[in-house]
C-alpha cells in the first residue's frame, strides 16, 4: 500500500506533539505558523482522527499509512465533524427558519390515528426551498451544495388537515465516473458521455419525525420508483436537450443511490416491490472523495492554492468535483500525492433503481426509446403500508415514540 509522505518543519514537529492539537473535537488555534504549515497541520489532524497510522519517515517528513477500510464508527465521527462545521456556519439562518420547520411537522398522536396519504411537492417557492434546506440539516450526513441539474421534493401527508411533511428527497446529476457502475451498465467513455444525461443520483432521501419511526424513509424510497416522480421529472426537463446529440434530456431511465455507511444499507436492503428487489446492489463507490477532509482544512487549502496562483473558482463546468480540484491544487503546492489522500475517502454501497425495463440498452444507445415500468404511486404506497407500516404499528414501543413527538420539541443540533 502506498504511504503519504508529509513534509515537516520544526514548528510542525513541535505542534503535532501537543495534546491540544490532537484533540480533534476543537478547531485549530496554533499561532505563529505559516499558511503552508497550517495546512499541513490541519491535514495531519484530519488523517489521525480517521485512524491513519503515522511513522517518522525522516527528519524532513512523516509517513502516513491509510487504513484498508474505515469502520462505521470512524465514518460517523467524520460525518459528525463535517456536519457540525456546516451547522455552525449556518446557525443564524437555522435560528431564523426553525419555526417554519416546526409548523410543517405533524403531532405524533395525530399521525397514529390518521391514515397516511403521501403526496409529492416540487420545491419551487422560497418557502419550499427553505423547508428543504432546513430539514436537510437534520440528518447525520453533512449537507452540501449540489452543482448541476437537481430536483427537490417535499413529501407531504394529505391524511392530515395541515399537510405536514413526511420527509424530503432530491435527485441530482450523476457523478461522472464510478467504475463499478459504469462496468455494470456496460459503458465506455464515449457512450457514458453521451448517455449519462438519462440517469440521476438520489443524493437526499429520508423521513422526518414522527414518520421516521414508522419507516417513512422506506416509503419515500418506494415513491421514487413511481410513475409520478418520473412524470414530474419529465415535465421539468421537457425543454432540455443533450449538448452532443441535441436529443431531449427529459427521459429518466435509472436512478442510482448509495448507502450511508459501508456497503450495506438498512434503507435499501430487502426493499422489495412484489417479489423483486427494488434497489439492486451493483458494487460500491471507488472511495474517491473529500468528505474525510474537514471544512476548516479545505478552506485553508483553498487559501493556499489561491495565494500560489491556482485557479480554484467554483464555476459549473470546470470539473466534476470542485472540492477535489481545490484539494489537488493545494497538494500540488505542498508536493503531496493528492491521489493517496482523495482515494482513501469512504467507500459506499451502490444501489440501482431501474425505472425502465430496457434501461441498459437505452443507456448504451442500443435503443432510443425507454420501456417504463408501470408503477402508480397509489400502488407503492399500499405495498409499503401492508409490508412495513402495519407491522411497525404493532410495536407498542414504536407507537409510544410516535405519540410522544411534538413539533415544538424539534431541534437541529
Amino acid at each position: 500500500m502506498k504511504v503519504l509522505n508529509v513534509p515537516t518543519t520544526k514548528k510542525v514537529i513541535k505542534t503535532t506533539g501537543r495534546k491540544s492539537f490532537l484533540d480533534t473535537r476543537s478547531s485549530f488555534h496554533v499561532k505563529n505558523v505559516s499558511l503552508r504549515e497550517k495546512v499541513i497541520l490541519l491535514l495531519i489532524r484530519d488523517l489521525i482522527r480517521l485512524g491513519w497510522k503515522v511513522k517518522t519517515g525522516s527528519k524532513k517528513s512523516f509517513e502516513f499509512i491509510p487504513p484498508s477500510r474505515y469502520s462505521k464508527q470512524i465514518i460517523r465521527h467524520a460525518m459528525a465533524y463535517s456536519r457540525q462545521e456546516i451547522i455552525k456556519k449556518n446557525e443564524k439562518w437555522l435560528n431564523e427558519n426553525l419555526e417554519l420547520c416546526k409548523k410543517n411537522l405533524a403531532r405524533g398522536r395525530d399521525v397514529i390515528k390518521s391514515k397516511i396519504i403521501p403526496s409529492i411537492e416540487i420545491c419551487q417557492t422560497q418557502e419550499q426551498n427553505n423547508l428543504f434546506r432546513g430539514f436537510r440539516y437534520y440528518w447525520s450526513s453533512p449537507a452540501s451544495d449540489y452543482v448541476g441539474r437537481r430536483i427537490r421534493f417535499l413529501i407531504r401527508d394529505n391524511g392530515l388537515d395541515n399537510r405536514p411533511i413526511i420527509g424530503i428527497a432530491a435527485l441530482g446529476s450523476s457523478i461522472i465516473h464510478i467504475p463499478d457502475r459504469d462496468e455494470w451498465i456496460g459503458w465506455d467513455l464515449k457512450t457514458r458521455t453521451e448517455r449519462i444525461i438519462y440517469m440521476m443520483d438520489a443524493y437526499v432521501l429520508g423521513a422526518l419525525p414522527p414518520y421516521n419511526y414508522l419507516l417513512g424513509g422506506k416509503l419515500i424510497s418506494y415513491m421514487l420508483a413511481s410513475n409520478e416522480i418520473r412524470e414530474l421529472y419529465k415535465e421539468k426537463y421537457k425543454k432540455a436537450k443533450t449538448i452532443i446529440s441535441k436529443r431531449k434530456a427529459s427521459d429518466l431511465a435509472l436512478i442510482m443511490t448509495t448507502s450511508l455507511y459501508g456497503r450495506n444499507s438498512s434503507q435499501y436492503n430487502r426493499l422489495k416491490y412484489g417479489k423483486s428487489l427494488l434497489y439492486k446492489p451493483v458494487g460500491e463507490t471507488a472511495g474517491y472523495g473529500s468528505l474525510h477532509i474537514s471544512n476548516e482544512t479545505f478552506l485553508a487549502m483553498k487559501e493556499l492554492a489561491e495565494k500560489n496562483g491556482c485557479n480554484v473558482s467554483n464555476v459549473f463546468g470546470m470539473g466534476p468535483n470542485w472540492r477535489m480540484r481545490v484539494i489537488r491544487a493545494a497538494c500540488d503546492v505542498l508536493d503531496l500525492d493528492s491521489d493517496i489522500i482523495l482515494k482513501h475517502s469512504f467507500k459506499r454501497g451502490l444501489f440501482s433503481l431501474q425505472l425502465a425495463t430496457n434501461f441498459r440498452s437505452f443507456l448504451k444507445g442500443d435503443t432510443n426509446t425507454p420501456k417504463y415500468r408501470n408503477i402508480p404511486l397509489e400502488r407503492v404506497v399500499d405495498f409499503w403500508e401492508n409490508r412495513w407500516l402495519n407491522m411497525r404499528k404493532k410495536n407498542s414501543h414504536i407507537c409510544e415514540m410516535v405519540k410522544n413527538f411534538q413539533p415544538s420539541g424539534f431541534i437541529i443540533k
